[in-house]
């Protein structure tokens, strides 16, 4: 399964299985604390944009995706504290609130949708006996999974609008590789196989492409990504507050 991150167990939601499991809420995002970057929709670059850089990251521009960049150590992330609590007021992305559910491809020439659902049979929050069941005694889905695979299904739609978006990124030729580097304390930190838009040949884009993005709504998408450069230098700053703080504790 592509993009399960911090899915421990990921195994395809079971009516017979699952039953009787009951998901309690877990008041902490610890799952997420050890991922440096997400995937991002389109959809919320608009709110992310105030909180942390929006880039894409791939090995190749065919394949560079939008992520939201979350620490800039691997296996940190700076928006979540020792408590294990996401930092309030922080923008938290979709792909972080799906958790512990997710939509799957089935495999080609399998019957039926062409998602399947998943849930993370690791989570703590999921027990036989305490909070809210899955499925009600008849069998049908109770509300706490209604809402979760609405939630799943609106998120989807907005990754294949964001694959749109993507598509028409690399038709025009605007993605360029950025490496960020910043040097603390003597030492360089490189994070490579990032792309950034570029704004000059945003700007030599014919009318037509520039009116089609225009009411399609890629210009807020676009700008959003630009400005949320700025928060590279915010980043690096939560990274001095977290490293001067491991340092008096080693003290």
């Amino acid at each position: 399964m592509a993009e399960v991150l911090f899915y421990e167990r990921p195994v395809p939601l079971n009516r017979t299985t699952h039953r009787d499991l009951r998901l309690k809420a877990v008041n902490n995002v610890r799952f997420a604390e050890k991922v440096h970057s997400v995937p991002l929709t389109g959809v919320e670059f608009a709110p992310a944009a105030r909180d942390f850089p929006i880039l894409f990251a791939g090995n190749a521009v065919e394949d560079a995706g939008p992520m939201a960049l979350l620490g800039l150590r691997q296996g940190e992330n700076l928006m979540i504290g020792d408590n294990g609590f996401w930092e309030q007021g922080i923008y938290i992305p979709a792909f972080v609130r799906r958790y512990p559910f997710v939509l799957a491809e089935k495999p080609v020439g399998t019957e039926g949708d062409d998602f399947t659902v998943f849930l993370d049979e690791g989570y703590e929050g999921f027990n036989p006996t305490e909070g809210e069941r899955l499925f009600n005694e008849d069998g049908t889905d109770a509300p706490v999974l209604t809402n979760a695979v609405n939630f799943l299904g609106e998120f989807q739609d907005h990754v294949a609008r964001t694959q749109w978006f993507m598509g028409k990124l690399r038709e025009h030729n605007l993605l360029e590789p950025r490496t960020i580097t910043l040097q603390k304390d003597g030492k360089g930190i490189n994070l490579n196989g990032l792309f950034v838009i570029n704004e000059e040949k945003l700007r030599q884009l014919d009318e037509k492409v520039a009116h089609e993005f225009l009411k399609e709504g890629a210009f807020g998408w676009i700008y959003a990504h630009l400005v949320s450069l700025a928060n590279i230098d915010r980043l690096a700053a939560r990274l001095d507050v977290r490293e001067k703080a491991e340092d008096g504790v080693q003290a």
